[in-house]
C-alpha cells in the first residue's frame, strides 16, 4: 500500500486504483506548506513532468532525525521541469524545460534564507525534450543531453546566474539494436568527470558513451579527439556516476537492465568495462526500464533505479580494492515508477521520485549495510522527477 498517492494512472490499458492516506506522514500542500522553512535539515527541489503550466518545481525540508517532508514555499512554475541543476554555492538553480517544441532552459535566483526561487531567464536548449542538465566544476558552464534532439550542448552561465545563447551544440549520429527505441541518437546525460577535463555523454539511441575533451575557458568540446565507448547492443545508456575516489564509473543500461563497471583514467578520459551486473532478480520476467544511478557519498554502495515491472530501488556492495558490485538488496515498498532518485548530502536518507504514484517517499540508509528501510514519510507532488538537494545545516 502506498502512503499518498493521489492519481489512478491508465498502464497497460489498466486503470489501477491507488490509494490515499493508507499511511501515515504524508505531507500534504494544505497542511505543511510555509514561508517559514524548517533549518532541521536540507532543502530539496523537486522537478516535475506533467505537461501542466501551473506545476513546475516543488520546494521542502527534510527532517534530520524523522525524515519528514515540510512544504516550504509554493509552486515556482514552470512547464515540465523535470531535471534540475543546482550550482556549487547554491545561489542558482537551473531547470530544463522538457517539450519537443520551444524547449528550452532556464536560470533561478536562490533566496538564501528561505530557498525561494525567482526565475531570471530562458534560453532554446537547442534541442527536442532536454532531459538532463548538469554544471561543469568552475560553474561557468551547464552542460544539456537533450532526448529527441538526439545532441548535446553547452551553455555559459552569466555573472548574474543567468544563461547565455548555447556556445556549442554537437549533434549525434547512427542508430542502435532495438528499431522501436534505437531508430535515432536520444542523448539522455552529460556531465563533466570530477578532474574537469573531460564531458561524457551517454547515448541511449546508439549505445554509446562518447567522451569529449572539454575545455573550461571556452566552454568547447574537442569532437575531432571524442573518444567513443561502445556498450553491448541494446544497452540503452541513460545515466552514468562516478565513484568518489574518481577511479571507477557505474553506468546504467535503461533497455538491458544492467548497470556496467568501469575502470576510469582520467589523464586519457578512457573507460574500461571490467564487470556487468544485473538490476533485476535472477528469475524475473518483464520490462526493467531501469533509470537513475548513483555511488553513496561513503564511497560503499551504490544505488540503482528499475521501474517498467520491477519498480524498486536495487543496493549493491562496492568492494574498495577493485571498485566492482555485489548485489546487496532491493527495496519494492511504496516504489512507484522511480525516474529520479536522490541521496542526501550526508548520506543518512534516500529520497525517490516516484512519477506514476504522484509522490517523493524517502528511506533512511543503514550507515554500515546500505540497506534502505522505508521511513513512512512521503509528499504529495505531480508527477515528480527530480529529486535535488541543497546543503543540510547541520552537517
Amino acid at each position: 500500500m502506498y502512503p499518498c498517492f493521489r492519481s489512478a494512472p491508465v498502464i497497460g490499458g489498466m486503470l489501477v486504483v491507488l490509494l490515499v492516506g493508507a499511511m501515515g506522514g504524508c505531507a500534504s500542500d494544505s497542511s505543511s506548506s510555509s514561508d517559514a522553512a524548517s533549518t532541521s535539515g536540507p532543502r530539496i527541489y523537486v522537478g516535475t513532468g506533467n505537461d501542466n503550466p501551473d506545476s513546475g518545481i516543488y520546494t521542502y525540508r527534510l527532517d534530520s532525525s524523522s525524515g519528514a517532508l515540510t512544504r516550504t514555499q509554493d509552486v515556482t512554475p514552470i512547464l515540465n521541469p523535470t531535471f534540475l541543476a543546482l550550482s556549487q554555492k547554491e545561489e542558482h538553480l537551473y531547470s530544463v524545460r522538457e517539450t519537443v517544441d520551444s524547449a528550452a532552459v532556464a536560470a533561478f535566483d536562490v533566496e538564501a534564507s528561505t530557498g525561494r526561487l525567482q526565475q531570471i531567464n530562458t534560453v532554446s536548449a537547442e534541442g527536442g525534450a532536454p532531459c538532463f542538465i548538469s554544471l561543469d566544476q568552475t560553474g561557468q558552464w551547464a552542460l544539456i543531453a537533450n532526448y529527441v534532439g538526439g545532441n548535446v550542448a553547452l551553455f555559459p552561465v552569466r555573472a548574474n546566474g543567468g544563461l547565455g545563447p548555447a556556445s556549442q551544440v554537437v549533434q549525434h549520429t547512427g542508430a542502435g539494436a532495438d528499431p522501436d527505441r534505437q531508430a535515432a541518437p536520444h542523448a539522455h546525460s552529460f556531465q563533466v568527470d570530477p578532474q574537469n577535463q573531460y564531458a561524457l555523454a551517454a547515448d541511449l539511441g546508439i549505445d554509446e558513451v562518447r567522451i569529449y575533451p572539454f575545455d573550461a575557458d571556452t566552454g568547447r568540446l574537442d569532437t575531432t579527439s571524442v573518444r567513443v565507448v561502445s556498450t553491448p547492443p541494446g544497452t540503452g545508456p541513460r545515466h552514468l556516476d562516478f565513484h568518489p575516489n574518481g577511479e571507477y564509473v557505474y553506468l546504467i543500461g535503461e533497455l538491458s537492465g544492467t548497470v556496467i563497471v568501469y575502470e576510469y583514467d582520467a589523464e586519457e578520459g578512457r573507460m574500461t568495462a571490467v564487470q556487468t551486473v544485473s538490476t533485476v532478480p535472477d528469475d524475473f520476467e518483464g520490462n526493467a526500464a531501469s533509470a537513475d544511478i548513483h555511488v553513496h557519498p561513503s564511497g560503499n554502495f551504490l544505488y540503482a533505479s528499475n521501474r517498467g515491472d520491477a519498480n524498486d530501488i536495487v543496493h549493491y556492495t562496492i568492494d574498495e580494492t577493485t571498485g566492482r558490485l555485489s548485489k546487496a538488496g532491493r527495496q519494492q515498498q511504496a516504489v512507484r515508477w522511480p525516474r529520479n532518485f536522490a541521496i542526501g548530502p550526508r548520506g543518512e536518507f534516500l529520497v525517490v521520485a516516484n512519477r506514476r504514484a504522484d509522490a517523493v517517499t524517502v528511506y533512511r540508509i543503514d550507515a554500515d549495510t546500505g540497506v534502505l528501510t522505508y521511513t513512512g514519510q512521503s509528499a504529495e507532488v505531480p508527477e515528480p522527477t527530480k529529486i535535488e538537494f541543497a546543503t543540510d545545516p547541520g552537517s
